[in-house]
């Protein structure tokens, strides 16, 4: 199993508020770059086009209240994957820090480690932004 980390980000958020935001798909929408079309969802599922790659589904699977909103692949994917959203209280607001786990063989690893760590980085710091 290959796990790949952000940086963890400070949100100025109580651990409830991102919680909440974090744990209906509706939301996520606002989170993904624009390279992300077709965007599909219901508070506990998603699809989406990346362009010029593949369609991806996502469903929520797991909700730990205000600590934890655990994701994985739905329908036709190339590969399946976990996302984890880890919550933790930091003061007057949350630290968010996202996971991916998945099963990559050594030269998709090679070659997807370094854009998927950018690609959760760059959602932490929307999130962070959205939820300024």
């Amino acid at each position: 199993m290959t796990r790949l980390d952000s940086d963890p980000v400070t949100v100025n958020k109580p651990p409830a508020e991102v919680f909440s935001f974090l744990s209906d798909f509706n939301n996520f929408q606002s989170l993904m770059p624009e390279q992300v079309v077709d965007w599909q969802s219901t508070p506990d599922e998603c699809s989406f086009t990346i362009k010029g790659m593949a369609t991806l589904g996502m469903k929520i699977v797991e909700k730990t209240p205000n600590q934890l909103v655990k994701i994985t692949s739905s329908g036709n994917v190339p590969f399946s994957f976990f996302l984890l959203c880890d919550i933790k209280e930091k003061g007057p607001g949350s630290e968010v820090q996202l996971a991916f786990d998945a099963d990559l063989n050594p030269m998709l690893k090679m070659m997807a480690s370094k854009p998927l760590t950018n690609f959760l980085n760059m959602l932490a710091g929307k999130l962070k932004e959205i939820m300024a």
